[in-house]
């Protein structure tokens, strides 16, 4: 007896020791379903071999965006409810966006806030208050703070000039607690009133600054890890609401498509535009993340060749994750325990996929 006893506990204990090996994602948190999506394809070293896009929900309307991790470790997205598309059961009466909030733990998708003023992108602040862009087509057209202690929201700004923004679209927070967003138009009845497309900044005293006029139909914007670059992304399909075109007149026309890079400064101001990709004759990027080591992970809407590509600082692809026929729009990584994983936002579902490389996080306010 005693001798089965020893047996048994010598063949358990490597076992066991390779179970508190393993990494908290593989036994803690929910793993999802095969997207059924290429393999990627890795010449940098960003992800483990056998690393395929994962599906966690599938429950939007028109469009998934803007993911981003709150100090919670829960997953934030928005459900992007175009008005002419997205009706309640009668189909008489629009939805005006939602946000949904992913619990990577359990699995389990709810509804965080709806309506969502049509948010777009999300980032939360070294505080952990979520910042979002609310886009137009009945939405506010503000940036908008939410303080997650209190469930209270604040506008931080909802007006240039005296004027309404176009819509705005993403958001990216630097460590002086500036924060950054673009100001395109895809969607929408309501009038344009600013001059162009632009990525403004605001301060913390509540200033806001027209920083890039000449980037142009602006859409994802990333602060680097280093704090020396700002990435810019030109998204433009030459209208301001693509859902007025019939099909037979869709896409009439294409704008510039590219991965932009701006020096930034240490007042905030931008400098020494140059292209890292131009993806001409295709659609180009969408949102974009980085890891710590400063590689860039960009939401690729291009037809021919959909995914999310990862670029290193210079703009070499270094890696591809395919998503079949789907466009994605934005990408995050998780937090805590998941920060190894990255989460994308395509069609009406929410991916994730392991990297081996950490998402950069904003440190606290000195």
């Amino acid at each position: 007896m005693r001798e089965t006893y020893w047996r048994t506990r010598c063949l358990l204990v490597p076992i066991m020791l390779t179970l508190l090996a393993l990494p908290a994602s593989a036994a803690d948190f929910f793993a999802g379903t095969d997207a059924g999506f290429p393999a990627p394809t890795d010449d940098g070293g960003v992800l483990p071999t056998d690393a395929r896009l994962m599906k966690v929900f599938d429950g939007g309307c028109m469009l998934t965006e803007g993911v981003s991790a709150g100090h919670d470790g829960m997953m934030y997205f928005s459900d992007m409810t175009f008005t002419a598309r997205c009706k309640d059961d009668s189909g008489r009466y629009s939805q005006a966006g939602n946000i949904w909030k992913y619990d990577p733990r359990s699995g389990e998708t709810v509804i965080f806030r709806s309506p969502s003023g049509m948010s777009n992108g999300i980032k939360f602040d070294a505080n952990g208050d979520m910042i979002a862009a609310l886009g137009a087509d009945f939405g506010g057209r503000m940036l908008l703070k939410t303080d997650m202690r209190t469930g209270k929201s604040y506008i931080l700004s909802g007006l240039y000039n005296g004027q309404p923004y176009n819509a705005p679209n993403d958001v990216t927070i630097d460590e002086k607690g500036r924060i950054y967003f673009s100001d395109p138009r895809y969607l929408g009845h309501e009038p344009v009133m600013q001059p162009g497309f632009a990525v403004y900044r605001l301060d913390p005293d509540g200033n806001v600054v027209r920083v890039v006029t000449n980037g142009g139909k602006t859409n994802g914007v990333l602060v680097s890890p280093d704090q020396k670059t700002l990435y810019v992304v030109s998204n433009d399909n030459g209208w301001l609401d693509m859902m007025r075109l019939d099909e037979a007149n869709a896409r009439p026309f294409e704008g510039h498509h590219v991965l932009q890079a701006y020096d930034l400064s240490p007042a905030g101001t931008v400098s020494n535009r140059r292209v890292l990709v131009d993806y001409a004759p295709y659609s180009g990027p969408d949102g974009l993340i980085a890891d710590a080591k400063g590689n860039l992970y960009v939401a690729l809407r291009a037809e021919n060749r959909p995914g999310i590509g990862v670029f290193n600082r210079e703009g070499k692809e270094i890696a591809f994750i395919p998503t079949g026929k789907e466009l994605p729009t934005n990408v995050g990584f998780g937090r805590g325990e998941e920060r190894h994983v990255l989460y994308v936002t395509s069609g009406k579902s929410l991916y994730k996929i392991a990297t081996l490389n950490q998402g950069y996080e904003l440190p606290p306010l000195k």
